[in-house]
């Protein structure tokens, strides 16, 4: 029998008969976990041992830039991307890190000292914000923005640091503002800007907009400069903006693990990369990314939901007798491909991990067997119903010590009621 390719198996609505449309340039992302995502007021800052942990994740997975910090914060800040900065020169780390830096002359300067002490090339990622209601809010005018403007970045690379020039809050701005900004930026000198939805006011089509708008800004000043996308979820679309944003144009998007940061989170960058590898897009190892996804969690004391997606516990559990069959008859096939996939969008073993069948009140016989099976019991027709008949009793599935207590008790209860000879 012919084997099906996976073309007979799944019609991707997605694609459809057209070739699927691809980003017109070569895909990159950016990690913000160490920076932006610990503008979070519920997650802790990790010490430094913790933070070069997740560098080395970051290496792993294929990152190709980070923000190492606002050194200009603190002493405490500044430290950790010092520590962070040694550590990728002496583990020769393949990172392009920057660091945040508020449009002014004291928060460029720490970017310089550490860029001195390392000799690593570290941008600074100058901001400020540039939406009408913030200038409101602030009490500024175009004048003021444009003179911090230049004044940081001409600064900046005077004294060797390159410049990714950032506005705030760019999905909400006035377009003859963010060109004037941006021009005056790339004429200074900034040789990468970023487009950020601060408050996560974008919408995939908004994103893609602006995106256009910013390739066209920058190819007015005939200069070579990189578009990044920064992106916030308070709408929940920031997997999709960030999508929509490398489809328009952009070169690089930035995420955070597990969408951590300020008020709802960021883009979270562990989705970003699982939806750019099933695009075909890029083609990052995620095998690493569970145990990167734990450490954040644990060093910065976010919980990870059960059902956060590929990640979260249950992403690859199924304890419904129907999901249940179809996963088990797929693996009786003997085509791993395949069991990996009839149920699930996303293939478990691109992740180091594999699907599993529990038993609970909404499982079949089937999830019994299996169960039994895979860890090393024989699936005695008696304790299959036994179990089967406890599982539809329960509120919530086996864990794995309480199914085995109920194996114990139930051959336990068999000895005793053998015959004596």
């Amino acid at each position: 029998m012919t084997q099906p390719s996976e073309r007979d198996l799944i019609y991707d609505w997605n694609v459809g008969e057209e070739p699927p449309e691809r980003p017109p340039r070569p895909v990159q992302v950016v990690d913000e976990t160490l920076r932006d995502g610990l503008q979070s007021p519920s997650v802790a800052d990790p010490p430094i041992a913790e933070k070069i942990q997740a560098l080395h994740f970051q290496a792993r997975i294929g990152v190709h830039g980070n923000d190492i910090g606002l050194p200009g914060a603190g002493p405490r800040a500044r430290e950790s991307t010092l520590a962070l900065a040694q550590e990728i020169v002496r583990a020769k780390l393949s990172i392009e890190p920057y660091c945040a830096a508020r449009t002014l002359k004291a928060d460029v300067d720490p970017i310089i000292e550490i860029t001195q002490k390392t000799g690593l090339r570290i941008e600074a990622a100058t901001f400020i914000g540039s939406s009408p209601i913030r200038q409101y809010a602030e009490d500024w005018d175009l004048d003021r923005m444009l003179r911090h403007t230049e004044e940081a970045v001409t600064y900046s690379v005077r004294n060797g640091v390159p410049v990714m020039y950032v506005t705030e809050d760019t999905t909400r701005a006035k377009p003859e503002i963010l060109r004037r900004l941006y021009t005056a930026a790339i004429e200074s000198g900034a040789r990468r800007v970023c487009v950020s939805d601060t408050v996560g006011h974008a919408t995939p089509e908004g994103a893609a907009r602006v995106v256009r708008f910013m390739r066209e800004v920058v190819d007015s000043t005939r200069e070579r400069v990189g578009v990044d996308w920064h992106g916030h979820r308070d709408r929940d679309l920031a997997v999709a903006n960030a999508l929509a944003a490398l489809r328009a144009g952009a070169d690089r998007v930035h995420g955070t693990i597990l969408g951590i940061g300020e008020r709802v989170g960021n883009a979270p960058l562990d989705l970003i990369l699982i939806n750019l590898k099933l695009l075909g897009w890029l083609d990052p190892d995620l095998r690493p990314l569970p145990e990167y996804c734990a450490l954040v969690s644990r060093a910065c004391r976010v919980p990870l939901p059960y059902n956060y997606p590929a990640i979260g516990r249950d992403a690859f559990r199924t304890a419904t007798g129907v999901h249940a069959a179809a996963v088990i008859k797929a693996k009786k096939k003997g085509d791993a491909w395949l069991a990996d996939r009839v149920y699930s969008s996303v293939p478990a073993a691109w992740l180091g991990l594999k699907q599993a069948i529990d038993v609970g009140p909404m499982c079949g016989e089937s999830n019994v067997v299996h169960w039994l099976t895979e860890h090393g019991h024989e699936p005695d027709p008696k304790l299959v119903r036994h179990l089967f008949a406890l599982a539809k009793q329960r509120e919530t599935v086996f864990e794995g010590a309480e199914i085995e207590a109920a194996i114990r008790e139930f051959k336990k209860a068999q000895a005793g009621a053998a015959p004596v000879g």
